[in-house]
Parts: C-alpha cells; structure tokens; sequence
C-alpha cells in the first residue's frame, strides 16, 4: 500500500487554524460530532459527585504509579523477561523504529498488520517501514481509512471522525478493487474488513499499542471495540508492542478504576466490547497468540516531563480525548491543524516535551482558558495550569530552579521583553510613573489604532482622560468646598 501522506508541522499551526475555521464542511463535522460524545459521556456521568469522586481515585492512581515510576518499570522489566517477553528501552523515535526494523529483518518480514497505537504515530512507524521496503498495515478501520487516503488522524480516539460517510464511499469505490459506491454504513465496513481479514494471516508481525501495564504481574491492557487489536496481537507469530513508559501501573486492581473512567469519558460507554489482558507470549500446550513478543517502552521526551514536578501531571493522561471533544479552540479547528500525532488540550501539553518548544510554541496558546478541559479530565490533570507554564517557558529562560525545556525562550522576542523591563520600571518607580501618567492622558489621541496581536480580536488600549489619582484628587476638592 503506497501511500503520499499530508504533511502537517507543529510550527503552521496559525495558518492551519485560520484554514480550519474558514472550512464550513469542517466546522459542521467537528461541531456535530464533538456534541454527540459530550452527550454520551454525560449520559455515562449523571451524578457529579460520583464523578468526582471516581475521577479522584483515577488521579491518586495515577499519581502513585508516576511517584514509584522507575521502580515499577524495573518490575516490569523483570516479570515480563521472566515470562517470555523482550523488553526493549527506546530513548527517541529513531531507536523505536530501528528496534521494529531489526525485528523485521530477522524474521523476513515484508508486512506488518498494526492495531491502534498512537504511540506510532508519535514515532512514524509506517513511515519509517515504508522507506525500508516493509507494509504497514492499519487494521482499525478509522486509521484504515485513513491510509488509504494519505490522511492522518485528526482525534486520538475517533482518528476519521472529520471525514463523513460520504467521504468514505467515495474513497473506497476508488481505492478497493471491485467496490461500488455505497453510503450504507455497514456494507462499508464489509468491504473494509474483507480486505483486511487476509492480511491478519498472511503479515508476520503485529503491531499493538498498550493502555495499561501492570508491573506485578508483566501484563499488558488493550482497550479496544472492533476486535483488531486482538487479531494483531494473537495470529501473528510476532506480536511487538509499543508505548510510552508512563503507561505503568503497580497492580492488576488499579487498573479497573482507570478502565472504568476511559471507556466512559472516551466513547461515552460503560465498557468497551473488547478488553484485553496479554501475559507473555504461547506457552507450551496452548494453541493460540504469538510465538515470540516483544514490548518498546519509549520515552521522546517523557523524562523531560517527569523531572520537573510542575509538569509531571501530564503524564497522568489515559488518552481519553475528553479535553478534545470540550475544547472550544480543537471544535473549530480539528486536530490537523495541530500538526502533531497528539492534538487538542492534551496535545498541546505533552507535544513541547516530545517534540520541543521551539516548534510547538504556539500550541499552549490555542487555548480560551475556559477551564472546561480540566474540569472533564478523568484524571484530574490541571491542564489550563500547565498552559500557562507552557507560556511562561516558552518565553522566558529557565531561572536555574529549574532545568530548561527543549527550545525554551524560542517565542522570546527582544523588544517584547524590553518593553515589559521598561514597565516594569515605570511601574516601580513613583517618580516616573506620574508624569508618564500625566503625559498619557493628555496625548491619548496619540495612541494608534492597531496595537499588534491585542488589536487582532479586540479593540485598542487608550489611556482615560484623567488619572484615577487626578479624579480622587478633584472629588476631594469639590467635598472641601462644599
């Protein structure tokens, strides 16, 4: 499957965003799909207060795994050599996919069927095979469609929930051989499917992502509905899974708040069709699931984040996508305007540690601050918190408490930053700060019109025509006389 697929920079974010909202088609198909999961999870979440309190057990796990997060990979490690599983470190993209490459090439594969991972689309993975000569074939069907269209996800949970049916007959009467044009939605889905179903027996790898790793017992969690993930993970004689190393969990039992509180913030259901508990490779006597497995535990960046505690919260994410489908700025705009494999509030939290600040500057802006990505959150990051450190970082060096993120001060501008020196000096000092005062107010017809980027969406700053100390002065007066 030779595909040409669009490519998006962090750093095109503006241009993108203004795109986006000048799109009708686009904003129609956000708004109306971003309202149908915030009505399920609603519907899933009725009493708030049983909300909070499960959201509240969902963050204490979190923060207990993160708090003990290089011992329990340690434990990981260990159980999961012990049954059978090789376990691989990657520090950045290029050591995952020349970890996937090796594995390839000793196995002769030319084909590798992959389940949902958005962790390789952080690190390209289809890309990268492609280039040496290996397919890589998305069995979701969303991310299926997607291939073949030379598309990239644009939702972490629903990767085509910008294309409409439509869409999609259209594609698949043009790319499927023997297809005809049908909006019937199922009848779609058959043709995808039949398509795929070969590749599950002929690819000699599989590919999966992971949404929970216990390190007690080395197993791994897949949270999935369309059964894929199993196929990918059981049929072919190698399965290789890949995530982030802050995927870990201490015990199989933490596990089950945190699975309660992604399917119903994800997808708005109470369980998912599939949930699937993977330990270690086929043992002697069983007839089913791969003869050899592997586990790449990445990092790009999670370290970065993990160092310093004021960041930390953001590896708590479960990938969820509920900071998205409320997000007023992603509603708008979808996720490809992002230009990274994470989009939306989360994305803009987690993507300057991936990919530094130098080129994502811009995303910790593409927020109102509305507070509402926060407030869905299932595990209590406080994102718009994290939005305004982000801020912060990427305009200003590191004051040494702290070590520096990549690319931070990259948005710092020199004569922003000697204006606001100045304020602040005319600001402290009273024998500056009242004849600039007295000066302002009587040239305020001075003052221009277009005042940067405040002008672009609201009106001019104008100094009053007097001074509130003028004003108090002359009420003290006026009562003096009277």
């Amino acid at each position: 499957m030779s595909v040409t697929e669009h490519i998006v920079r962090p750093e095109d974010f503006k241009l993108r965003s203004r795109e986006s909202v000048a799109d009708p088609k686009l904003r129609g198909n956000f708004r109306g799909a971003m309202d149908f999961l915030i009505d399920k999870r609603a519907a899933q979440f009725p009493d708030n207060a049983t909300f909070t309190l499960l959201r509240k057990v969902g963050e204490t796990t979190r923060k207990h795994a993160l708090s003990r997060l290089p011992d329990l990979l340690d434990q990981l490690e260990i159980n999961l050599q012990r049954l059978g599983v090789n376990v691989h470190y990657a520090e950045n993209s290029a050591d995952a996919n020349r970890i996937f490459l090796e594995i390839a090439k000793k196995h002769h594969a030319d084909m590798m069927i992959k389940g949902k991972s958005m962790v390789s689309e952080e690190i390209e993975l289809n890309q990268a095979m492609a280039t040496e000569g290996i397919e890589c074939i998305e069995s979701d069907m969303g991310e299926y469609i997607l291939q073949i269209d030379g598309d990239r996800p644009s939702h972490i949970i629903m990767p085509a929930i910008h294309k409409t049916k439509q869409d999609i007959a259209k594609l698949f009467s043009e790319k499927i051989p023997g297809a005809t044009y049908t909006e019937d939605v199922d009848e779609l889905i058959s043709m995808g499917r039949s398509v795929l179903r070969d590749k599950f027996r002929d690819a000699r790898i599989g590919v999966s992502g992971v949404n929970f790793m216990i390190a007690e017992t080395g197993t791994i969690a897949l949270v999935e509905n369309e059964g894929n993930g199993r196929m990918c993970t059981t049929i072919p004689d190698v399965h290789i899974a890949i995530t982030g190393i802050e995927k870990v969990v201490e015990k199989l039992e933490h596990v089950v708040p945190l699975y309660a509180l992604l399917t119903r913030s994800a997808t708005g259901q109470a369980v998912s069709t599939y949930f699937n508990l993977i330990t270690g490779p086929r043992r002697v006597g069983e007839k089913d699931g791969p003869r050899e497995m592997h586990l790449i535990l990445l990092d790009n960046g999670r370290t970065q984040a993990y160092r310093e505690e004021k960041f930390r919260a953001t590896l708590q994410c479960i990938r969820c996508g509920a900071c998205m489908n409320h997000c007023p700025v992603y509603t708008r705009v979808g996720g490809h305007s992002y230009g990274t494999a994470y989009p939306g509030p989360i994305g803009s939290i987690i993507s300057p540690h991936l990919l530094g600040l130098s080129g994502t500057r811009d995303l910790p802006t593409a927020s109102s601050l509305c507070g509402a990505c926060g407030e869905v959150c299932p595990v209590g990051i406080p994102i718009p918190e994290i939005l305004m450190r982000l801020r912060e970082a990427a305009r200003n060096n590191s004051d040494g408490a702290d070590q520096a993120l990549r690319g931070q001060a990259s948005a710092r501008k020199m004569l922003e930053a000697l204006t606001w020196k100045a304020w602040r000096i005319l600001y402290s000092n009273s024998f500056l700060y009242r004849p600039f005062v007295f000066i302002a107010t009587r040239l305020r017809w001075l003052t221009p019109t277009n005042q940067a980027g405040w002008t672009t969406s609201r009106t001019p700053l104008r100094p009053a025509p007097r001074a509130m100390r003028e004003l108090l002065a002359q009420r003290n007066k006026q009562r003096e006389k009277n």
